[in-house]
């Protein structure tokens, strides 16, 4: 299980929890799990977020992998100029 860290903005749309806990090896098996576990989340995720594993920024590679024990946060994408 990979435990994945909430930016304060997405925790409403996963029932308030800072921290959930998915089954994933890849970054977009992450988000798909994320997705399933909290449907909420799916329009912040297709709306573009950031995942940060291990304090690397991924920014669109799905096939990513990731360890167990991996840092993980999903960030919100920031947008501006």
């Amino acid at each position: 299980m990979v435990e994945v860290n909430l930016w304060s903005g997405l925790r409403p749309l996963a029932d308030g929890k800072e921290v959930v806990e998915v089954q994933a090896d890849t970054v977009g098996a992450l988000l798909d799990a994320l997705v399933e576990k909290h449907p909420g989340l799916q329009e912040a995720i297709d709306a573009g977020v950031s995942v940060a594993v291990d304090g690397r920024i991924i920014a669109s590679a799905q096939d990513e992998p990731i360890a167990p024990d991996s840092e993980v946060f999903l960030m919100q994408r920031l947008k501006g100029g």
